[in-house]
């Protein structure tokens, strides 16, 4: 099973949480803590052997030591199976990317469902076979329509998470706020210094040294959420704007891949504007 938790820190979190384990017969795999001296706040995930346990009375016995200690935590089973909702646009190579990587195994999840405000022949390069696939169209007069499907569509397919794989729609304050936490958008290190239409050309205009993608979880402030993780490649006065578009794909498509995959395997916390990522 795997155990997250945060709470303000004070002594004695990692002797009650190991304690309340072994008390339980549970053997400890792996810990993870961070204790952020900054906000005050302990932050811990903890895979822990649990075959022999009653899963839901380990739940409710931890219920005991959390309220005492003030945390949000979650108690998952390793072989539980988040279920995820992706949203495409145009640009397919994201789509594609963790299509290909729940295939064979690499992202632990189910795919809810992949919705798309462009219609299914749009991606005849990806392999959605056994996929359900949602055409949601939007227009400027239709936005608020469109989320109310896509908010519904979420909910009936009891979707946990969201992701934006180069979904190139703002979502709205409203769906933003009911998303909080399960949200996951991709997009190009530059912002904000460049903002707006062609990004790579306006960094190729301006000669930068570095190119990168961010993945963040998604709020009310455009790509102002808190980041999960980030990567960049250096490039050249030879790359013409279609090199760095070609990188950045590529960019992108890793950072997403890796930020869903820490998602997926409990190891993102927030932290207020900030997350703690405990890393494999």
């Amino acid at each position: 099973m795997i155990l997250t938790l945060s709470c303000p820190d004070q002594r004695g979190i990692v002797a009650k949480v190991s304690a309340f384990l072994f008390e339980r017969a549970c053997n400890i795999l792996d810990a993870q803590q961070f204790d952020d001296q900054e906000t005050g706040q302990f932050f811990m995930r903890v895979v822990f052997d649990a075959d022999d346990a009653d899963h839901e009375a380990l739940r409710a016995d931890f219920t005991v030591v959390a309220a005492a200690l003030s945390m949000k935590w979650t108690l998952r089973a390793r072989t539980d199976r988040y279920r995820v909702m992706i949203l495409a646009s145009k640009f397919d190579h994201c789509l594609a990317d963790l299509v290909y990587r729940w295939k064979i195994g690499e992202l632990p999840m189910e795919i809810a469902g992949v919705v798309a405000n462009h219609p299914a022949e749009t991606y005849a390069n990806v392999d959605l076979s056994g996929l359900p696939f949602h055409h949601l169209p939007v227009t400027k007069e239709t936005k608020f329509e469109q989320e109310a499907a896509l908010w519904k569509l979420i909910q009936e397919t009891k979707t946990d998470i969201v992701v934006l794989a180069r979904y190139m729609q703002v979502l709205s304050d409203g769906l933003s706020a009911k998303l909080a936490g399960r949200c996951i958008n991709i997009h190009h290190s530059f912002l904000p210094g460049f903002k707006g239409a062609k990004p790579y050309h306006q960094a190729h205009a301006r000669g930068v040294k570095v190119i990168g993608a961010s993945a963040h979880y998604v709020t009310g402030d455009l790509d102002e959420g808190p980041i999960i993780e980030q990567d960049v490649e250096r490039i050249s006065h030879r790359d013409t704007p279609e090199d760095l578009i070609r990188k950045g794909r590529d960019i992108e498509r890793r950072v997403l891949a890796r930020a869903l995959r820490y998602r997926l395997e409990d190891r993102v916390l927030l932290n207020g504007r900030k997350t703690v990522v405990f890393t494999d």
